[in-house]
């Protein structure tokens, strides 16, 4: 394809004309690896669908940090009166063809009907684990919230409603999202594509949220470890960040999963790199998109902080309807 149909901005150090890259940009899996993968991923079934053991039911606002499991790499975070839903997915499957895809084997921890009014919608990229379309139709329709993606991800979204205001941004730039909070596009490690021939037509991101008191959130939808060059930038340019949300699941094998996911130890490396006081971990036991069992990811993430001398309770695993609640500068 000579022309992207998503962007058609400058050249940058991460885009090319045509597509956009990570600052370590790793090789692409062939349709063979592909195909390989996912027939013995198929041999390895997750169990049937078991609910979560509690349904969050968020209160209407909170003045501090609260931050509640929908689902996966679904998060809803209210911090400073402000209500985000961070790459919601309602979906019973991921394809692109209704029944196709990965089926969900957790319903979502936070039932729709139970969400408070939402005010932003933050998604890091298109990947259908990340972007659910008719989710975000609806969300749009009932509370019209700001829609905040990387760039090219506007066209992908309003292919479907060509009404729906979505405002994108490049890595580096920000959006003010009241008085008392803005975020942050940062890089991550990654890439995008909704089918066979836009590979990486459309940027990806990682958020850093913060206040004018200082509070920092970094969060994490996709990345891998890479030469581990963005993670303490993030420190560099915002501070310490109080929490970090970093996927901690959809890593095995690695031949074929290291260069867009972390595995827990890495995970917890990059809560070491950016400096987090916290870590709460995400992106697993919903949807079986590769090898390892649906429990392996909190129990990786146990054995990397025990060899590392780590506590426990500082990077913790977040399952569908687990909230916490955190303090707020």
């Amino acid at each position: 394809m000579a022309r992207n149909p998503f962007y058609d901005g400058p050249v940058s150090d991460h885009f090319d004309g045509l597509r956009f890259h990570s600052p370590s940009e790793p090789p692409a899996n062939g349709l063979l690896e592909l195909a390989w993968m996912n027939a013995v991923k198929a041999a390895r079934y997750w169990p049937t669908v078991t609910p979560p053991a509690r349904f969050d039911r968020p209160p209407r606002r909170v003045g501090g940090l609260r931050i509640s499991m929908i689902g996966h790499a679904s998060l809803l975070v209210q911090v400073g009166g402000t209500n985000l839903l961070i790459d919601p997915v309602y979906a019973d499957r991921l394809g692109p063809v209704p029944g196709t895809g990965p089926r969900r084997a957790q319903p979502p921890g936070i039932r729709f009907d139970d969400l408070p009014p939402i005010d932003a919608i933050l998604i890091t990229h298109n990947h259908y684990d990340h972007m659910d379309i008719p989710a975000i139709l609806r969300l749009s329709r009932r509370w019209e919230p700001r829609i905040i993606a990387p760039l090219g991800n506007d066209v992908v979204i309003r292919r479907h409603d060509p009404g729906i205001a979505v405002e994108t941004h490049d890595w580096g730039e920000r959006a003010i999202l009241s008085p008392r909070l803005a975020v942050h596009l940062e890089p991550a490690f990654h890439w995008s594509g909704r089918g066979v021939a836009d590979r990486r037509m459309t940027l990806w991101c990682s958020f850093v949220l913060t206040s004018p008191g200082g509070g920092v959130l970094y969060h994490v939808g996709d990345t891998a470890y890479g030469d581990g060059s963005i993670f303490p930038r993030v420190r560099a340019r915002f501070g310490r960040p109080d929490v970090a949300i970093l996927p901690i699941g959809a890593y095995e094998p690695r031949w074929f999963m290291q260069g867009q996911h972390v595995d827990p130890p890495e995970a917890v490396q990059i809560m070491l790199d950016c400096g987090a006081r916290r870590a709460f971990g995400h992106h697993w036991g919903t949807f079986q998109m590769t090898y390892e069992a649906q429990e392996a990811p909190p129990l990786d993430l146990a054995r990397a902080l025990d060899d590392r001398d780590m506590p426990p309770d500082c990077f913790r695993p977040l399952g569908p309807g687990m909230a916490v609640e955190l303090p707020w500068r």
